[in-house]
């Protein structure tokens, strides 16, 4: 355990060198400054309507929330597939794995420990930017999601998932192999899950069970969309918006998702035991 600690305050602080990092924390401010400017004003346009009811703007301001954490989902996901996406490839290409495994460590503690410590600032993305969107919302308007609590940590688990799998593909593949299918694999999550909306709104059994069997394949997408639906209100849901859930999740699949995160992380483990340095 001493080890993969270790390993994780070395990736830790690799990483905070990385200019991936201070990227994707100037993409975070400058999102949450958009945001902050579209919710300041919209929310003044809802004031000034007469005609708008409580209950209207209520709704109005939840439509607006999920908008928010949707791009905010959507930037950590990426952040959690490209932060990792070269940290043990990337290391074996320039010698220094070579080093690193030549001494007194064991190859799954080396995994282990990046993994722990990419994890770690992933969170930490994730919930500054959730945690600026709600402190916008509250201080403009007062308004709190409902149902949030649940839904964070089916967010962070899909942070988890996709760099998990960031993590398996640099133990097998080059980085830029890695880079392109850990793409495609959170583009075919998308695909399915608009797939799988699309059958349950027309009524197409066979698409929403296409999209269903994606969504085994790669179940990010599913956890999004469990946790949209716990973040919207009642009405919010009755409503035949692109941001409504029609068809939900149920929670085996969030047991799916927890299931396919460990068997990646010891496919990780493994085939970087046996890859060749």
């Amino acid at each position: 355990m001493r080890n993969i600690i270790t390993i994780a305050h070395l990736t830790l602080a690799e990483a905070m060198r990385r200019r991936v990092v201070f990227a994707a924390a100037l993409v975070a401010l400058a999102f949450i400054s958009l945001f902050a400017a579209a919710f300041f004003f919209g929310h003044r346009e809802m004031l000034r309507d007469a005609h708008m009811s409580f209950p209207e703007r209520q709704m109005g301001l939840a439509i607006l929330t999920v908008v928010g954490f949707f791009a905010a989902n959507f930037l950590s996901a990426v952040f959690a597939l490209l932060l990792p996406i070269d940290t043990l490839s990337g290391e074996i290409d320039s010698g220094v794995m070579q080093t690193l495994a030549a001494k007194p460590l064991d190859r799954a503690q080396i995994v282990l420990g990046k993994w722990a410590g990419h994890l770690l600032i992933a969170y930490v993305y994730l919930l500054v930017i959730c945690g600026g969107l709600l402190l916008i919302v509250r201080a403009v308007s007062g308004y709190v999601p409902v149902n949030f609590a649940p839904a964070l940590p089916l967010m962070l688990l899909e942070v988890t998932l996709l760099l998990s799998v960031s993590i398996a593909g640099s133990a097998r593949l080059n980085t830029i192999t890695n880079a392109v299918v850990a793409v495609a694999f959170y583009a075919i999550a998308f695909v399915g899950g608009f797939v799988e909306q699309v059958g349950s709104v027309v009524g197409l059994p066979s698409a929403r069970t296409i999209g269903i069997v994606v969504s085994l394949i790669s179940p990010a997408d599913s956890l999004w969309r469990l946790a949209i639906y716990n973040m919207q209100p009642a009405i919010v849901r009755s409503l035949e918006t692109p941001l409504t859930t029609f068809s939900v999740p149920t929670f085996w699949m969030v047991w799916w998702a927890m299931g396919f995160t460990v068997l990646t992380l010891v496919y990780a483990v493994r085939t970087f035991a046996r890859r060749n340095l």
